[in-house]
């Protein structure tokens, strides 16, 4: 039994982190407006709806599958100003990442979005932002999870007051079910519409263009410029004005007839891919759904393939990543052979490929003070186009530009202090992102973007889904809420990048004889509750040629819904 039902609908449907951004995304749709348009849409309207964990200035990655069959991934991710000294984190802050202005990276979001809209979409930005910029300036209602985040970071939120007066109203934080709102953002939004409508005499092409200049060479730039220079950071005009999304290679590998799609090593997106491939060669047939040999395989799965990504992910502009190598048969194979169905790794896994990297010591918390980070959407139209997308950056660790309402990516956060890391730190080089897009294409021709939030979990979260959808026959909806479990056995992709060898997080809806069961095996098994947004929050919109349906659910675990028409 779930809790909601899986959505159907014969032309379109889209599922999206906030109802309201799920909302503005179906307005799309029902007006003509094909994938790409109202995935944009949504994605702009979670930036405003979930400003604790997305930023209409942060991370922006997208997936997207053309009814002809094409696919492209916007990377939607910035890089360190090219200004920032290699060493200036090992040298300056003790080989920490610091707070405020100097984990800031070039703000990607807004190209990236304005990117997908030229390359695929139909409308103008105006058209698409129009709902984002309606829940900034009117506002919304407060939810739990919000106010749960602003409570949790109340402190921080204090330290620069342009934060304290969006984040703190009245120097509070804010009741449940109270109106949040956020004039300066609506109106930085509105800036770029006015500008895209000056150059409408031009045609659609010029007026994105014009929206985006507002952005990276307008007012916004100036400010954010003159900001973030005052407060010690490198950002210098040039980063912005010459910034653009890459359009970088997908990974994609074929699994039980279905076609698995996946963004590049910039981001963690092939380790799901690994994953997929390690259980596979373990052997997931005959095993019971989320019995205790069925996880202990797909929890040591999981840790190979996060163990690749900390040895060998890094942005591609800087570093050569076996992908093909980390995905042939040989590796996966090797890779399987070293799991012990009787006994957990008791920490991440050795290197095969390489020599590897230096691992942290272990960690004495029980489990890493993990950031609600990051929102999620998926969209499929009548034509057959389907769009993915996982926005991000949150607003607690570092200052709004005064005046903006705009909250420049801290993604730098995902950059190791350290250069001489795979994923460390130098000028003009992105981070490595845990938000991660992802598609497949099933073997009877439907297509299923899906994804969430959740850094480290991410991964672990999309695959359980995925299988429960793919191996196990679940509905949609169903396999979203089953219970999952996560492991923290590899140093987090997060400052200050904690390490909890053998530790495996389980939802307690798992029975106790089964979390007994993976403690015997090794796993240090720590309980969650019954349901929990720190198991991520996946969204699924799944197209049925057979049926001639297209079905979507949503994760109750946070304010996600499905919308479908």
């Amino acid at each position: 039994m779930s809790t909601r039902p899986t959505i159907c609908g014969t032309r379109h449907a889209v599922s999206a982190g906030h109802y309201l951004a799920a909302s503005a995304g179906h307005a799309i749709l029902e007006a003509g407006g094909n994938a790409v348009d109202a995935g944009v849409a949504a994605g702009l309207a979670l930036g405003v709806l979930q400003p604790d964990l997305v930023s209409v200035a942060g991370v922006a990655p997208i997936l997207i599958r053309t009814a002809e069959g094409r696919v492209e991934s916007i990377a939607g991710l910035g890089h360190w100003p090219r200004a920032t000294p290699p060493d200036v984190f090992m040298r300056e802050h003790g080989g920490q990442m610091p707070s405020g202005v100097r984990r800031m990276v070039v703000p990607a979001a807004p190209d990236a979005w304005i990117t997908a809209l030229e390359r695929h979409g139909t409308m103008g930005f105006g058209d698409v932002a129009r709902f984002a910029i309606r829940y900034a300036a009117e506002g919304y209602a407060v939810y739990p999870l919000l106010r749960e985040s602003i409570a949790a970071h109340e402190a921080e939120y204090r330290r620069w007051p342009q934060n304290a007066a969006i984040f703190l109203p009245g120097g509070r934080v804010p009741d449940l079910g109270a109106r949040f709102v956020q004039e300066d953002l609506a109106r930085s939004l509105s800036y770029m519409v006015e500008e895209e409508r000056r150059a409408a005499g031009r045609g659609r092409a010029a007026g994105l263009e014009a929206a985006r200049a507002a952005f990276y060479r307008g007012d916004l730039a100036r400010e954010i410029v003159r900001h973030i220079g005052a407060e010690g950071g490198f950002m210098a005009a040039e980063d912005l004005a010459e910034y653009r999304s890459r359009i970088e290679p997908v990974v994609t590998r074929r699994w039980r007839g279905h076609e698995v799609i996946a963004c590049g090593p910039w981001c963690q997106g092939p380790a799901l891919v690994e994953a997929l491939l390690i259980a596979e060669r373990l052997g997931l047939d005959g095993l019971g759904h989320n019995s205790p040999a069925y996880l202990h395989r797909i929890t040591e799965a999981l840790k190979a393939a996060l163990a690749d990504r900390e040895y060998h992910f890094t942005d591609p502009a800087f570093g050569q990543v076996p992908i093909d190598d980390l995905l042939s048969d040989a590796h996966v194979a090797a890779r399987a052979a070293d799991v012990d169905p009787r006994r957990a790794h008791p920490g991440m896994p050795e290197p095969i490929l390489g020599r590897g990297t230096a691992l942290p010591p272990a960690s004495a918390a029980a489990l890493p003070k993990v950031e609600a980070d990051t929102s999620y959407v998926a969209v499929v139209d009548r034509w057959g186009n389907a769009f993915s997308a996982t926005p991000s950056d949150g607003s607690w660790n570092i200052p709004v530009i005064p005046g903006t309402g705009l909250v420049v990516s801290g993604r730098g956060s995902q950059s190791r202090p350290d250069p001489a890391h795979p994923a460390g730190v130098a000028p003009g080089k992105r981070p490595r992102l845990t938000p991660n897009p992802a598609m497949v294409v099933t073997r009877d021709g439907g297509v299923m973007p899906f994804g969430t939030p959740g850094g480290d979990v991410q991964i672990q979260a999309m695959l359980q889904v995925m299988l429960n959808i793919l191996h196990f026959g679940m509905e949609v909806q169903e396999a979203i809420e089953a219970p999952r479990v996560a492991s923290y056995s590899f140093p987090s992709s997060f400052a200050p990048y904690e390490y909890f060898p053998g530790r495996l997080a389980v939802e307690g809806r798992i029975p106790q004889a089964t979390r007994d069961a993976l403690a015997a095996l090794g796993h240090g098994v720590k309980d969650w509750p019954d349901w929990t947004w720190l198991a991520g929050s996946v969204e699924v919109v799944l197209s049925d040629p057979a049926a001639g349906l297209i079905r979507a659910g949503a994760d109750p675990r946070r304010p996600a819904y499905a919308i479908a028409g």
